[in-house]
């Protein structure tokens, strides 16, 4: 049976019930030391890529250290700020949680940075470092990263956008759809600003789910990332954010393919559904034959300019 949708009262209170069951997953946030926020840079490396939309780039800025580990972002200011406070657009890596990287370049982000946003990609710790909660406890400090350096960099705090593929649209949704009172905030990322907007490509939304293709009844991925020990099950649900959907959740465009055999695309039908239910202002492109992200140009094309209009609706630029 699929998780029942939680209220936001039942949610903070599973979190907090579920607090004994969490220190016995490996690589909880209790089992976690506090990290201390590293100062980042403050001049911008020189680089070829700050041309055309781009106004500066800095590489490896360091947004948390947590045991023994720096965890960078890249940052790209925009060209087009002219002089003004830059909306944000914060994208996380997919792989399953357990591999991939942040991209090497700001040019799949062009359009972004031509409509006057910063745009950051993100480091997040990997399930062979550490498992959940830790990528989605990341994926809160870079959001706590972006309020505490606003100034410096020249951030409109109320205009974050979250974006994300397969798992890091996962990770995007947990990190906008997460309250302080949700209880996964760590001590050295307290204070998060929220979410203006959620850009969800074919992300895990209830990893709960059964999956008939596993012996245990759950997806591989999510057991790597969660783990297969007492209170998997609490976690599974815990780290799925159909449970935090509530009528304060941000504004949430939804992409998938219909011939993803990878993340299913009733996953992203649920979380449309539920957002209906609450009228949260939300969106879901279909991608006829669409596989996992490997979609025709001609379609890539079209969710671009769905994309946009969804953001002009909502009042972002």
């Amino acid at each position: 049976m699929r998780p029942a949708l939680r209220t936001r009262r039942a949610c903070r209170k599973l979190a907090t019930a579920l607090m004994a069951s969490t220190v016995m997953l490996a690589g909880c946030a209790s089992a976690q030391p506090a990290g201390t926020q590293a100062p980042a840079s403050v001049s911008a490396r020189p680089s070829p890529e700050a041309t055309g939309p781009v106004a500066a780039v800095y590489k490896d800025l360091v947004y948390r250290s947590i045991d023994g580990t720096d965890l960078h972002l890249d940052l790209y200011t925009s060209a087009h700020a002219n002089g003004q406070p830059s909306p944000v657009l914060v994208y996380f890596h997919g792989g399953a949680w357990a591999r991939g990287q942040r991209p090497e370049s700001w040019r799949g982000y062009s359009r972004f940075l031509q409509r006057g946003y910063a745009v950051i990609t993100v480091q997040y710790r990997l399930a062979g470092e550490a498992q959940a909660p830790a990528a989605v406890q990341d994926a809160r400090c870079v959001l706590h990263w972006i309020g505490a350096n606003a100034d410096r960099y020249g951030f409109d705090v109320d205009r974050i956008v979250a974006h994300g593929t397969s798992a890091g649209g996962h990770l995007a949704l947990m990190a906008s759809y997460l309250e302080a009172a949700d209880g996964l905030d760590t001590p050295d990322c307290e204070g998060v600003p929220r979410v203006a907007a959620v850009l969800d490509f074919y992300g895990p939304t209830n990893l709960a789910q059964p999956y008939n293709g596993a012996a245990s009844g759950r997806h591989p991925s999510v057991v790597r990332w969660v783990g297969d020990g007492p209170g998997a099950h609490d976690m599974d649900v815990r780290m799925s954010p159909l449970t935090y959907v509530g009528p304060d959740v941000p504004p949430t465009m939804i992409v998938h393919g219909d011939s993803d055999d990878v993340v299913t695309i009733d996953q992203s039908r649920e979380l449309y559904a539920a957002l209906q239910r609450v009228e949260v202002p939300t969106d879901m492109v279909i991608v006829p034959g669409g596989g996992h992200g490997k979609f025709p140009d001609a379609e890539k094309a079209r969710v671009a300019g769905e994309v946009d209009r969804f953001l002009t609706t909502i009042g972002l630029p």
